[in-house]
């Protein structure tokens, strides 16, 4: 939690104002940010000082983990994160490649489990992993990416958080995951709370123990629409202590992931907040 409010502050004193050509609004932005999260030890990276929909989070990236590329399929999950760039991002809207009403394109998921090769067939990047990890292989290669240059045009949104390396020291296992550009006040929690389950899911599946996750930013930024809410409400309010994430235990491979896995399999416990922010969102 203190990791975010350093951040926030850090984009406050020393972000430089950058026109954003995609929303036509300025960011108030910082190049590199590291942030590192500790789930052997469960220190669950939620905010605090707003209430967080962790729900819709983990939701959100249970969709990438089953290559989703319908927004309805996400808000089946209980995820609505969705919805706006499949259907109000007015580039994609006049996209001949996109398919109908919440079609999102070869987008996240898409690309991490179907990657399409030249000859027509698909790589599924994320069964490789399971299956070396599950083995205790790591061949300084487990690495899951969303970002598919050749096919940026053929969906909704190129990915933001889009690579995530698996490594494996004996038998404890750690993520590092890469984000290209992150709107810190609405979408970084999100964020956190992915790269952390994210983590703990493959260490639960793979039979390895959680060690940390590092998340590595490029371009963290603060929207002109969003600064006084943050520097002048979220910024003021105490943080509350960390809670922790309970996971089913019965989960215990990729494929209960794809099949009968849903938000009641997860739990929050210990979770104080204070009132939720409504932060302006940037399609």
């Amino acid at each position: 939690m203190q990791q975010y409010l350093n951040l926030c502050q850090r984009i406050i004193d020393e972000g430089t104002w950058i026109e954003n050509e995609r929303t036509g609004k300025r960011c108030l932005t910082v190049i590199n940010a590291d942030l590192e999260y500790d789930v052997a030890y469960n220190q669950f990276p939620i905010i605090t000082t707003r209430k967080s929909y962790w729900k819709a989070a983990i939701a959100e990236f249970l969709g990438y983990l089953r290559g989703y590329d319908n927004a309805s399929d996400f808000r089946k999950l209980g995820a609505k994160t969705w919805d706006a760039n499949a259907n109000e991002n007015q580039a994609w809207l006049n996209n001949p490649n996109r398919k109908g009403t919440d079609d999102m394109g070869r987008v996240y998921g898409v690309q991490g489990r179907r990657w399409q090769k030249p000859n027509g067939e698909t790589v599924d990047q994320l069964r490789k992993i399971v299956n070396h990890l599950s083995k205790g292989i790591d061949d300084r290669g487990e690495i899951l990416t969303f970002l598919n240059p050749g096919e940026i045009d053929l969906g909704c949104l190129r990915p933001c958080m889009y690579n995530h390396t698996f490594s494996l020291l004996g038998d404890t296992l750690y993520l590092t995951s890469y984000q290209r550009s992150c709107d810190v006040p609405l979408g970084l929690n999100f964020n956190q709370i992915q790269v952390f389950t994210f983590l703990a899911l493959m260490a639960q599946i793979s039979g390895k123990k959680a060690g940390k996750a590092y998340h590595k930013i490029v371009n963290a930024h603060i929207y002109e629409d969003q600064l006084e809410l943050m520097r002048d409400v979220q910024l003021k309010r105490e943080p509350f202590p960390s809670p922790k994430l309970e996971i089913n235990p019965d989960i215990k491979s990729l494929e209960d992931l794809e099949t009968w896995v849903t938000m009641d399999d997860f739990n929050v416990v210990g979770y104080q907040c204070h009132e939720p922010i409504k932060y302006p969102f940037s399609v």
